[in-house]
């Protein structure tokens, strides 16, 4: 077996990755029901909270752990940086509120839609840290996820063209609608990369 026994980083990790998802399926559910007021916000940011908390205590772990699954660095890396997509995906639900764009149109869902299939592919990723006869699944989802990053860049340049192209539009929304795509785009970046460090992490340990 590749990684010691210590499971309780594995635990927290899949902890940390299933609170992601909720988070996904909320902002879903907000970009497209459509959802955007002020419960749905206030329940989006208590599931950044709990991804707070869960970080905490992965760093609290690391600190208190003299043997480690894997290298240090990389479970503070991963762990971090799992959390940096819980953190802007609220971010993201808060400004669709607070800039009052409450009827996200075509591009939004679309972006909800990504955003949400690149996180359960993420879960499939980070479940599969804990078994290393599940590498070949795993990296199987980092293509999957490289696919729908790709996918997001397509849909932020599609939609920031027509944004731009409509000659009829408020100028003011255009700047608003221009910066919720550019995020929506960065959250696919983010799960690339969370897959890139668990690729990373395979490879140095397999």
């Amino acid at each position: 077996m590749f990684m010691p026994k210590e499971t309780k980083f594995f635990d927290l990790f899949d902890r940390q990755i299933d609170n992601v998802v909720k988070g996904a399926q909320l902002f879903k559910t907000i970009i497209t029901q459509p959802g955007v007021t002020a419960d749905n916000i206030d329940k989006m940011h208590a599931i950044e909270h709990e991804g707070d908390e869960i970080n905490h205590r992965i760093i609290d772990k690391l600190n208190e752990s003299f043997i480690t699954p894997f290298d240090r660095e990389d479970i503070l890396d991963l762990s971090n940086s799992t959390d940096n997509i819980i953190d802007d995906i609220y971010m993201i639900a808060k400004r669709y509120y607070l800039y009052k764009l409450l009827t996200p149109g075509e591009y939004s869902h679309k972006f909800a839609a990504v955003i949400e299939d690149s996180i359960l592919a993420l879960q499939k990723v980070v479940h599969g840290l804990r078994n290393n006869k599940k590498s070949k699944d795993v990296m199987a989802q980092c293509v999957e996820i490289n696919r729908l990053e790709n996918m997001g860049d397509i849909l932020r340049d599609e939609a920031i063209s027509k944004l731009l192209n409509d000659e009829n539009a408020n100028p003011i929304v255009v700047i608003k609608k221009k910066e919720m795509y550019e995020t929506c785009e960065n959250v696919t970046d983010l799960c690339e990369h969370v897959a890139n460090i668990v690729e990373s992490i395979l490879v140095k340990n397999n």
